[in-house]
């Protein structure tokens, strides 16, 4: 059952909900015992494919190819840059600011003609609120840059 949190927005002046992760991390090895559980394979056998997968994923991507994941979603590199109001001033290195990873979750058609992604089960969810003064046990603490947590998941 995932949370939230009513939060405030200084800048909106708003209240609005939040989903709150709690704890840890689940670790690569945890994912591991749970795939192994309802499969065939070993854990030592899905530790070294997950362990392998994003230097994989890295070398399609940079060859400028998406990857996907069936049952997960889409990977690809996106940059952040800045514009130029002309072509002479127009310079790849001095533009791009970063280059991130975007995922996509993959979706599917429901028979009512909607979608709806993976790893999101709407009807199976049920939220539960956290009161104000439940403590962010994230690492990186709560609330920061106002919606930003250091949980990258947060």
């Amino acid at each position: 059952m995932p949370f939230w949190k009513k939060m405030f927005n200084k800048k909106q002046a708003v209240y609005y909900p939040r989903a709150i992760v709690q704890g840890k991390p689940v670790e690569t090895e945890t994912i591991a015992k749970d795939l192994t559980k309802i499969s065939t394979v070993s854990n030592s056998d899905v530790q070294a494919v997950l362990g392998d997968i994003a230097g994989v994923m890295h070398t399609r991507m940079s060859q400028g190819k998406s990857v996907h994941i069936k049952g997960l979603g889409y990977f690809r590199y996106v940059l952040d840059t800045t514009g130029m109001k002309s072509l002479d001033d127009f310079d790849f290195q001095k533009q791009v600011k970063a280059v991130r990873i975007e995922f996509i979750p993959e979706r599917s058609k429901l028979s009512n003609g909607t979608y709806t992604r993976a790893l999101v089960d709407s009807d199976e969810l049920e939220w539960i609120e956290l009161s104000p003064e439940t403590k962010d046990t994230t690492p990186g603490g709560e609330d920061e840059d106002d919606n930003q947590s250091g949980n990258p998941l947060g």
